[in-house]
């Protein structure tokens, strides 16, 4: 029989730290009852996907929901994969839209917090002693098996439903003491493996947060918990750095449900107290009838850079990412119109079995909605930061003169229905054009009642009045007194009662003064368009608009 504890001061010689060492160095939380503490947990091989932010966010709610702790902890074990500043990048783009840890790896790459180091590269002595108590135990063992060996392996269970190295396979499960040793003397490398417990004709059960409870067989297989160059993989090291950074609540990808029969087979080896899981399902996206996941590659919205490149607000990001990550949102959003969206209790048990479906034509509804509630600072300040990096033009006639750009915005702002003309920061150059002389484009098409020779009529009475300090009432009454002469009503009902008798009515007289100075039939609050367009550019509009309608009457 072998001496497990003589096999483990073999394979690990200096390891002179225990189990108790650690779990006295990283005691439990003093927090309160019911609060949970999640992580993010990337890995340095990539940027920012609306997948990541979609998990994160609902780890970082589901902390923030009870008093808990979000940290971050970088899993760089595949040092071959890595990408400098990837995490960084990553970091910065959750803060973005407010997901922030507590503690862990910070953007600038310093860590914070007792419960560190927080980058799986540091933490190998640690991964080490509990390896170590693991061969003790008589649960781990060295396997010296070569790619080929491991190939053939493959290979012979090819028509086999359970594939890997277990049972008849694993071939150094069983090494005495002496042919380990000799191994290790002849220079040879090795990996440690878990001697798994599991029984092939068991079933284990589990109750995920979000798919609801789960059986499946228990896992047989002797896993790698170290590679030959001692670096763990990332099933033991999440395991234990979610037990000694005491995580209650592990949010991740649905892919790795299959994993968990492992995971929990690890907990219980470790003697550890096992995370509740919430296995999140991928994003989908509706395409010809069906459904698909949202693709990194097909769809520029998989990437976190497209929001900001577009100009949607963090904001209304966050709004839209709440109405399919929590079903019960936009009932609560209803009755809690002016709350903060931190007050919804978000609940990790009302997301998607299934997964949440992307829809671009929703998230525009939805950020319509959160800027026409925006002040006109707001909207100024957040649309001259994105222009300053994406629109270098737009950037440039705020800078004309930013109180004009200000008031621009503000038209028809703060108004009992606010309209809901900007959906993202990229549709302001389109939207506010008309407002300048260098983006105005003449359109002279009419609807309605309105004719050339009407509009012609019109103009000239109106550029003899129009006064831009006029206050709303007195503009509107000097609208009306052109309605007559021009063989218009300023009566709308009376113009339906009996179209014959008149030209039209005091709309289509307003519609022609728009189209002379907008280009446009349907803009925001006319009489503040002209107030801010000022007199000159007023008479010289209308003086155009005169010349183009004599033209082609």
């Amino acid at each position: 029989m072998t001496d497990y504890k003589k096999l483990a001061d073999l394979l690990f010689p200096n390891m002179d730290k225990t189990p108790e060492y650690y779990e006295n160095f990283y005691p439990e939380r003093n927090l309160k009852e019911g609060a949970r503490v999640t992580r993010l947990a990337p890995s340095p091989t990539g940027f920012l996907h609306f997948g990541n932010l979609f998990t994160g966010m609902a780890a970082y709610k589901t902390a923030k929901s009870t008093d808990g702790i979000f940290y971050v902890r970088v899993e760089d074990t595949d040092q071959k994969r890595k990408i400098d500043g990837a995490i960084e990048t990553m970091l910065e783009g959750l803060k973005a839209y407010g997901v922030t840890a507590d503690e862990g790896v910070m953007t600038d790459g310093s860590q914070k917090g007792n419960y560190g180091p927080y980058v799986q590269s540091q933490r190998v002595e640690i991964y080490h002693t509990y390896a170590k108590y693991l061969v003790e135990q008589g649960l781990a063992y060295p396997c010296f098996c070569s790619t080929e060996e491991l190939d053939y392996i493959r290979a012979k269970q090819e028509n086999e439903d359970i594939k890997g190295y277990y049972g008849k396979y694993a071939k150094c499960r069983d090494l005495s003491y002496d042919e380990i040793k000799a191994n290790i003397d002849a220079g040879k490398t090795w990996t440690l493996r878990l001697k798994s417990p599991g029984d092939i004709n068991k079933k284990c059960f589990f109750d995920d947060m979000i798919k609801g409870k789960i059986e499946m067989p228990e896992n047989v297989i002797d896993i790698v918990l170290l590679k030959t160059d001692g670096i763990p993989t990332y099933h033991f090291a999440h395991v234990i750095d979610d037990h000694l950074m005491r995580t209650t609540h592990v949010t991740r990808g649905d892919e790795w449900i299959a994993s968990v029969p492992l995971h929990l087979q690890l907990f219980r080896a470790l003697d550890f107290k096992p995370v509740k899981y919430a296995h999140i399902a991928p994003i989908m996206k509706e395409e010809n009838g069906g459904k698909r996941k949202l693709s990194k590659r097909k769809d520029p919205e998989a990437a976190v850079t497209y929001y900001k490149q577009e100009g949607f607000p963090c904001a209304a990001v966050n709004e839209y990412m709440m109405t399919i990550m929590n079903s019960n949102f936009e009932d609560w959003r209803k009755a809690n119109k002016e709350a903060d969206i931190d007050d919804f209790p978000f609940n990790l048990k009302k997301m998607s079995v299934s997964g949440a479906l992307f829809d671009t034509a929703k998230l525009t509804d939805v950020s319509k909605n959160v800027i026409s509630t925006m002040s006109a600072e707001e909207v100024f300040e957040l649309s001259y930061e994105w222009a300053k990096e994406y629109n270098a033009a737009l950037a440039g006639l705020y800078e004309k003169d930013k109180s004009y750009a200000a008031a621009v915005l503000n038209i028809d702002r703060g108004n009992k229905k606010p309209r809901k003309d900007i959906a993202k920061w990229s549709d302001i150059p389109e939207y506010i054009s008309y407002m300048y002389d260098e983006t105005f484009e003449e359109n002279y098409e009419l609807t309605g009642n309105a004719t050339p020779e009407l509009a012609i009529k019109i103009l000239t009475l109106y550029k003899d009045i129009v006064d831009t300090s006029d206050d709303k009432d007195t503009w509107f009454s000097k609208i009306k007194e052109i309605c007559a002469p021009v063989g218009c009503t300023p009566n709308v009902k009376e113009f339906k009662q009996n179209p014959d008798a008149f030209a039209g009515h005091v709309g289509d007289v307003s519609t022609v003064i728009r189209v002379a100075l907008t280009g446009r039939t349907n803009t925001p609050d006319l009489y503040a368009i002209t107030a801010l367009l000022g007199k000159e550019r007023v008479r010289n509009r209308i003086e155009r608009a005169i010349r183009h309608y004599e033209e082609v009457k």
